[in-house]
């Protein structure tokens, strides 16, 4: 009898025991729930505080204010163009005397001094791609001189080496004289950049246009 007393002392005591555990974790949950909603309602607080202690408060209306443009605009230099044109003009005259260097032995040709015979011939052949050509036809000499001049300065900077200069026969001019033919030889044969030129083939305009070489 005193055996299964005292087991049953121990297990009133083990219930007890798991019994107060039990409401010790529930104490502990129901205290970190409470703190929880004190950190939240603490963090509201904090939130709005400024606004509380401000009150009622409404923006101020300020006047439409013009907006500085942000983009960059390229200055032209126009000034500057028209002297390079100038100076492209008074640079070839139309007095030059350039019968003494053209070459007349297969067909027309020139060549700036130092640049041998196997440029010019490859330059007859078609050895360089043509890049782009410029027609005179229809332009007075002046206009055809700055036409000419302006085509062969873009030809230089876009690094065209080969390029068509149309001039015409001169079949359309008072006395079938090939006028701008004559002037284009002598503007062409001023100028440093031209390295040759020579009479076109046949397919490519004959004795009405000129195969020019630039330098590189």
């Amino acid at each position: 009898m005193a055996i299964i007393r005292r087991m049953k002392a121990r297990g009133l005591h083990e219930l007890k025991r798991l019994h107060q555990a039990g409401q010790a974790r529930i104490a502990a949950a129901e205290a970190l729930r409470r703190a929880e909603l004190e950190a939240e309602r603490q963090a509201q607080r904090e939130r709005h505080l400024f606004s509380h202690a401000m009150g009622q408060v409404q923006p101020l209306t300020t006047a439409p204010r013009a907006i500085k443009p942000t983009g960059i605009y390229p200055v032209l230099p126009r000034q500057r163009q028209r002297d390079e044109q100038q100076v492209l003009r008074e640079a070839i005259s139309d007095d030059f005397d350039v019968e003494t260097l053209i070459e007349t032995d297969e067909s027309l040709s020139f060549r700036q001094r130092g640049v041998g015979m196997d440029v010019v011939r490859k330059l007859r052949r078609g050895h360089w791609t043509l890049h782009g050509q410029i027609d005179l036809h229809g332009l007075r000499s002046d206009e055809a001189r700055e036409h000419l001049s302006a085509f062969i300065q873009t030809a230089r900077k876009q690094g065209w080496r080969c390029v068509r200069v149309v001039h015409g026969k001169g079949l359309g001019s008072p006395g079938k004289t090939p006028v701008l033919k004559d002037k284009s030889l002598r503007w062409l044969a001023q100028r440093q950049d031209v390295i040759a030129f020579v009479q076109a083939r046949a397919c490519d305009g004959g004795a009405g246009a000129l195969m020019v070489l630039l330098r590189p």
